[in-house]
């Protein structure tokens, strides 16, 4: 079993840059495939971003590659998201989660999320 728990989230003018971090429980992280999701308030979730175990690969939804990057600590069970160039629309909650395989959707655990807010 893994628990996840974001935090970094905060207040930013657009063009401002925020890290977040989601410390993971459980011996079993470093065997996980890691995401980054978020949800703005009406909207449904979505996808953000996703690194392999090994993060030898990661994959970027369109609206944020480039200036987001996915990055892990196995040996600290963390991973990050670094978030440069931020805009308004970037307003979300974010959440990290795991998922057993890199190719799959299905994502078995997920953190209580933090919250992110770029101002105009």
């Amino acid at each position: 079993q893994v628990q996840l728990v974001e935090s970094g989230g905060g207040l930013v003018q657009a063009g401002g840059s925020l890290r977040l971090s989601c410390a993971a429980s459980g011996r079993t992280f470093s065997s996980y495939a890691m995401a980054w999701f978020r949800q703005a308030p009406g909207k449904e979730r979505e996808f953000v971003a996703k690194i392999r175990w090994n993060g030898d690969s990661t994959y970027y939804s369109g609206s944020v590659k480039g200036r987001f990057t996915i990055s892990r600590d196995n040996a600290k069970n963390m991973v990050f998201l670094q978030m440069n160039s931020l805009k308004p629309e970037d307003t979300a909650v974010y959440y990290c989660a795991s998922s057993r395989t890199y190719s799959s959707n299905d994502y078995d655990y997920w953190g209580q999320g933090t919250q992110v807010t770029v101002s105009s």
